[in-house]
């Protein structure tokens, strides 16, 4: 597909920009109580050695987090209600059950919008992406790293814990930002750990941190999908299209109406990309009603989602991301190449 005219395309998103503070207080609210629940019922059934029983709660416990992690995403893009300090007073309250500082990722995902498929800023990406040209120049050793970063085991199970335990405790540009908002941060969550410690024992704070590893693994593999896929987009400026970028190096994912409700319907990211005020609770709707001469590409379902894991590199001459070379080329004849080309 193609993209669609720009002023035809904003015509029609024009109305799901409307924010409403009603329905950002419901989704807010009815969000954390739902995380409270499950929080206290699963470490009640925990606490009775339960683990079984258990097991529903700590997985609806881990997709109300990623949901709340939504909401304060909507929050930094102030789009989550229609009033300007709510979005702000929020996205401060869901940093806690979020793990996430809410300043700090506020200005690292701006800097995400801005630099999308920009291959000379891709420090802005949640997942970092080797160009096929810089694979085959790479020594072993950078390609060996790459190998396991990339590697959808590790990425899914390690990636989540080290960037929502470790990463998010001291984020990427938390000096530019503010380092007092975030030691401030880590104080309240510190705070609400001790709180669930005190209130439901170690049942509770093991059914938390189980939760948190649950749900560390369903946003790796949302923003990986975000962006990975075979027919994204990648440029260098001047020929960088930011508008393609946006729509063509976005997703647009169809996993069912469950995973859309645990997860904010964040997965309809092309759109979100386009227009970032579209509130979530707008997100599916906008996408059911997008008329097919206005998509800029089809929806990816489970079986295309999974198999997009094999794609590693961005192929700059075949325009689309690509798996491991099955055979390793020269790597000194390869350069040679290369200098030929900068002549």
């Amino acid at each position: 597909m193609t993209t669609a005219p720009d002023q035809s395309l904003r015509a029609f998103l024009r109305p799901y920009t409307a924010k409403s503070d009603l329905r950002g207080a419901l989704s807010f609210l009815v969000t954390l109580a739902v995380y409270a629940a499950a929080l206290i019922g699963g470490a009640g059934l925990a606490g009775q050695g339960m683990w079984l029983a258990a097991a529903p709660l700590v997985i609806v416990l881990a997709f109300a987090s990623v949901r709340l992690y939504v909401l304060q995403h909507d929050c930094g893009h102030y789009s989550l209600f229609a009033t300007r300090w709510l979005n702000d007073a929020a996205g401060y309250v869901l940093s806690i059950f979020s793990l996430t500082p809410f300043r700090v990722m506020q200005y690292n995902h701006n800097l995400h919008h801005a630099y999308l498929g920009n291959l000379d800023h891709r420090e802005t990406t949640e997942v970092y992406t080797m160009t096929l040209r810089e694979w085959q120049a790479a020594p072993w050793y950078t390609r060996a790293w790459y190998r396991l970063y990339r590697n959808p085991a590790v990425m899914l199970s390690l990636g989540g814990i080290v960037t929502y335990f470790l990463a998010y405790r001291w984020p990427r540009n938390t000096g530019k930002v503010g380092a007092r908002g975030v030691v401030a941060h880590n104080l309240m969550l510190a705070g609400f750990v001790a709180l669930v410690w005190l209130t439901l024992g170690w049942a509770g704070v093991s059914v938390l941190a189980l939760s948190a590893v649950i749900a560390g693994v369903v946003g790796v593999f949302l923003v990986y999908l975000q962006h990975n896929f075979e027919e994204t987009y990648w440029d260098r400026k001047p020929d960088l299209d930011f508008r393609k970028a946006t729509l063509v190096g976005a997703s647009s994912l169809d996993l069912g109406w469950l995973w859309d409700l645990g997860s904010g319907n964040i997965a309809y990211h092309d759109l979100h990309h386009y227009n970032p005020g579209i509130p979530s609770y707008n997100l599916r709707r906008c996408q059911n009603d997008l008329p097919d001469a206005l998509k800029s590409h089809d929806v990816i379902r489970w079986p295309e989602a999974l198999a997009s894991f094999r794609l590693k590199l961005w192929d700059e001459e075949a325009e689309r991301l690509v798996p491991f070379p099955t055979e390793r080329q020269p790597r000194m004849a390869y350069r040679a190449q290369d200098a030929r080309l900068d002549i």
